[in-house]
């Protein structure tokens, strides 16, 4: 037989539980939030391959110290971490309710949040600087890598081609590279076959403006590395929100099962 005390314990208990910061209202919002953090993770995983796919010509960006370099990896690594930890951790501390796992859970989400954090910042640092740091990458491989390396080479030709360019600042930049007088140049064509607006072999040798594309690539080039370092560094600092909420609410769930663990505890002595 149950006593009345017991009796009005455990509808105590069922009551706490169900009230707004209960344990069953923060376990399955914590379920809902490991299943957007799953999503959020495969998004920027995605969005860091498509930043390399779409970049046909990275030989343009060298080093692998570039910060549109290292903002693509942060990406890669940071969606990495995000899936792994909605199947381990995240999955783990929420079904366990253990107070250590949903502990670790939170410092894992603050780490998560460091990372996209530094992501985005150091997206928008780079973005303000893309202008300068282009001008003289894009100088260096038109007036000297293009006539010496065939990857450089391709690397150009792609970019002229995409953004119907011609140069760095305008198709006369051709004329002051070492292509312009080396055994590369076997039509003595003033630019670049890919230059053309249609290309075919020998067309760089008329520059008339209704044959050739007469901006340079340093535009076309800049817009779009401007507006990937934007999505990153939006995608970066929007998610640390989404982060903030999965700490506060692990937290409070990690302070839920210790006071019920302390309750029992207390109970049985």
């Amino acid at each position: 037989m149950v006593s009345p005390r017991t009796r009005s314990g455990s509808v105590q208990v069922k009551g706490h539980e169900s009230a707004c910061c209960g344990m069953f209202f923060l376990k399955y919002v914590l379920y809902i939030f490991n299943f957007i953090l799953l999503i959020s993770g495969i998004g920027i995983a995605a969005l860091g391959v498509l930043t390399f796919m779409i970049h046909r010509y990275m030989g343009l960006i060298e080093g692998h110290f570039d910060p549109l370099i290292i903002c693509t990896y942060l990406l890669l690594g940071t969606g990495a971490v995000v899936i792994l930890l909605t199947f381990t951790t995240g999955c783990c501390a929420t079904c366990r309710r253990s107070r250590p796992c949903l502990m670790l859970y939170s410092v894992l989400l603050l780490f998560v949040f460091l990372l996209e954090a530094g992501t985005g910042i150091l997206a928008y640092i780079y973005e303000t600087n893309v202008r300068t740091v282009l001008v003289s990458r894009l100088h260096d491989t038109v007036m000297q890598k293009y006539s010496e390396e065939d990857y450089m080479r391709s690397s150009v030709d792609n970019l002229q081609t995409y953004f119907s360019c011609c140069g760095e600042k305008s198709f006369e930049d051709w004329k002051d590279s070492s292509w312009f007088s080396s055994h590369q140049n076997i039509h003595n064509g003033s630019v670049p076959d890919s230059c053309c607006k249609t290309p075919t072999v020998a067309c760089g040798v008329n520059v008339h403006p209704s044959n050739i594309n007469t901006r340079g690539c340093i535009f076309g080039y800049e817009s779009l590395i401007r507006l990937q370092l934007i999505v990153i560094g939006g995608v970066g600092l929007g998610l640390c929100i989404l982060q903030i909420f999965g700490i506060i609410f692990a937290c409070c769930l990690a302070k839920r099962v210790q006071k019920r663990s302390g309750t029992w505890n207390g109970q049985k002595g």
